[in-house]
């Protein structure tokens, strides 16, 4: 029986091999144009797959085997589990730990911080999954979790089989998709809020580009199965299914200190976010028998990381404006090490908090990193309350108003024109499309502004009167301040188009600026002098974008601060070649891995070099879409489709709209 359960296991695992190695050469393929095997050996290692997956019964949701076809609803519908889920108990003594266990066995596994998911497979399908929800109703997203990127969709086990599990996100797909992402206010926060949208999602599709994960943690229930009394058996049993389960260490009394070590010191670089540790019995009898209390199972325990505290003195409190004209306060102290860095500042995040700590300058106060990451003020030893609240906001000084939203006390700004509150125009003007501007992140144009380095976007190019302050600020030196100088000097030279674009005015995309630009021939004074009825005759040019840019530039204000930004930079002149504008007026949508181009931006940058635009979605005005998989059934095709709007490959709009030739090739 070992044997076979052996044999099993190194079969499931070839399987996710097989599935990772194929889909990596796929999209190296036909996503980067570059080659990471021969197609015979692609073919002989896709055989070995299909063969496998045929006779182990494991297909996972990602196979290149699979096809998929993706589904959308109208609403999630909830329904109640069978068994309550419960919270956890919790502690951060390793020492409790090792009472808590006494002569027992168990096993101590990561606690991940996703969103808990109960799976019911029946007939080897996947029949069910819903979302944990309040414990007692979740919401039901089995359309989802059919494109979890490893779970297995079908499996050998043909009795009623139901787990749970967490779904998550990892740090690095994480970072990625907030990296394609330029609008700042549009990025995700963490890792968690990204996964729980995403696997609550209406349509499938979305949820497949999110690259979601599954780690079973917990067996509910296997119709005629034997485990032996025991959660390791039924972590190898799932294992041999095809599912991940969470990574564990067998443990008794006089290890688990040792191995919670181990998960300490491994938690610095894992790629899957966690907030600690789950001790559960090995001897499921025991478990069960030891019964529940009103909130939490006596069969297993939460471990949550002990911060490390330091005492401090607070220095000075910073108030920091936001874009929403909330002003935050920020506890700066002297430095202390916590969790292997130099902390010195600290979030206090609102009113009711600060008077809560009782806070003022000079007193001593104790530091801590929340999940050993964020640092927060534990506690106040003196507590003198003399914390003084601005009545003016340190950017603009404007009047400052205490607002009550559910009971929590917050300041903002009340003037309605307050620089801080453009942060995001700040944001846009220096973004890689517009003047592109590295190392000024939000971050750092938020703490320039509130330190009054910045108003309006001319005073951009005169940083460098604040070098000394730049220098000693956190997270810069001479070597950052310099390669920001060195960027802002490159930025000087730019053209007319990306200038319009970077001012963030009402919906003037870079595509939409390169229009008018080209029409009035790179002449800016001509341009701020045409009414709403020319600009609007321009081809790809409509009533609504005429009127926004007519508008903004009718202001005084934005008149002088574009007047003042035309003294910093040179336009360089775009040379057009009116011949070579064959796609003007034309409307594009492209979508799915390309072959020709090594992306959709290098695609999008030859149609409107070509005097076309590309835009997000399709309506009656699109030419095409441009996908190569022009019979799947997602919701770009589906829209083509009833507008009767032409879907074409690539090499089919490279043949009919760029006369065969396409600068990629």
């Amino acid at each position: 029986m070992k044997g076979e359960n052996c044999q099993q296991d190194k079969k499931a695992e070839r399987i996710r091999e097989l599935t990772q190695l194929l889909n990596k050469a796929s999209s190296a393929y036909y996503a980067e144009d570059r080659e990471l095997m021969s197609n015979y050996e692609y073919d002989r290692l896709y055989d070995e797959l299909e063969a496998l997956e045929k006779e182990t019964g494991i297909v996972l949701s990602n196979s290149p085997t699979r096809h998929v076809g993706y589904e959308a609803v109208d609403e999630l519908p909830k329904e109640r589990h069978e068994r309550p889920m419960l919270s956890l108990g919790k502690t951060k003594s390793r020492e409790e730990l090792a009472e808590w266990l006494g002569e027992q066995k168990a096993l101590l596994s990561w606690k991940l911080d996703g969103l808990t998911i109960v799976l019911t497979y029946r007939d080897g399908k996947m029949e069910k999954a819903v979302t944990r929800g309040n414990g007692e109703v979740g919401e039901v997203v089995t359309n989802n979790a059919k494109v979890f990127q490893n779970l297995p969709v079908s499996i050998s086990y043909a009795g009623e089989l139901v787990l749970r599990g967490e779904a998550v996100i990892t740090y690095s797909d994480f970072e990625e998709i907030n990296r394609r992402i330029e609008d700042i206010d549009a990025k995700y926060k963490n890792p968690r809020n990204l996964c729980s949208g995403s696997v609550r999602q209406l349509n499938n599709e979305v949820t497949a580009g999110r690259n979601v994960k599954f780690f079973a943690f917990s067996l509910v229930k296997a119709e005629g199965a034997d485990f032996h009394n025991s959660r390791e058996e039924q972590f190898l049993f799932l294992q041999r299914l095809g599912f991940e389960t969470v990574e564990y260490r067998m443990v008794d009394s006089g290890s688990v200190g040792e191995a919670v070590g181990e998960f300490e010191k491994k938690i610095e670089s894992y790629d899957v976010p966690s907030d600690g540790l789950v001790l559960v019995y090995d001897d499921i009898a025991y478990g069960q028998s030891l019964g529940a209390t009103a909130k939490f199972p006596r069969d297993s325990i939460a471990f949550k990381w002990a911060d490390e505290v330091k005492e401090t003195v607070l220095k000075e409190i910073e108030w920091s404006p936001s874009r929403t004209g909330l002003i935050n306060p920020i506890a700066v102290f002297e430095p202390v090490e916590l969790e292997g860095t130099t902390v010195s500042r600290a979030s206090v995040h609102n009113i009711s908090i600060l008077k809560n700590l009782k806070l003022g300058i000079g007193d001593r106060i104790t530091v801590y990193k929340a999940n050993m990451i964020i640092p927060q003020i534990a506690e106040n030893l003196t507590g003198s309350d003399t914390a003084e609240i601005p009545e003016r906001c340190p950017v603009c000084h404007g009047r400052t108003k205490i607002s009550r939203i559910n009971d929590v006390q917050s300041l903002y700004c009340t003037n309605e024109e307050c620089e801080a509150k453009k942060i995001k125009s700040f944001t846009l003007f220096v973004s890689r499309d517009a003047m592109n501007i590295e190392g000024l992140s939000e971050a750092t144009l938020e703490k320039f502004i509130g330190k009054g380095y910045i108003h309006e976007f001319a005073d951009v190019f005169h940083l460098d009167r604040f070098q000394e302050e730049i220098v000693e600020m956190e997270g810069f030196g001479e070597k950052s301040y310099q390669n920001l100088i060195n960027s802002v000097e490159a930025a000087r030279k730019t053209t007319l188009a990306r200038l319009i674009f970077s001012l963030g005015i009402a919906n003037i995309g870079l595509a939409n600026a390169k229009m008018i630009c080209r029409h009035y021939h790179d002449d800016w004074e001509e341009m701020l002098s045409a009414d709403v009825e020319d600009l609007s005759g321009i081809d790809g040019v409509g009533e609504v974008i005429a009127t926004g840019f007519y508008e903004y530039f009718q202001k005084k204000e934005n008149r002088r601060r574009w007047e003042n930004l035309l003294k910093e930079v040179e336009i360089e002149k775009e040379e057009i070649d009116e011949s070579a504008q064959t796609l003007s007026g034309m409307a594009f949508v492209v979508t799915g891995s390309l072959k020709h181009y090594e992306s959709r931006k290098e695609l999008k940058e030859e149609i409107e070099k070509r005097g076309g635009k590309v835009t997000g979605s399709v309506t009656s005005k699109t030419v095409c879409l441009i996908n190569n998989d022009n019979t799947s059934s997602s919701s770009k095709n589906k829209k083509a489709k009833e507008l009767q709007i032409p879907v074409l490959t690539e090499e089919e709009f490279i043949e009919q709209y760029l006369g065969g030739q396409s600068d990629a090739d």
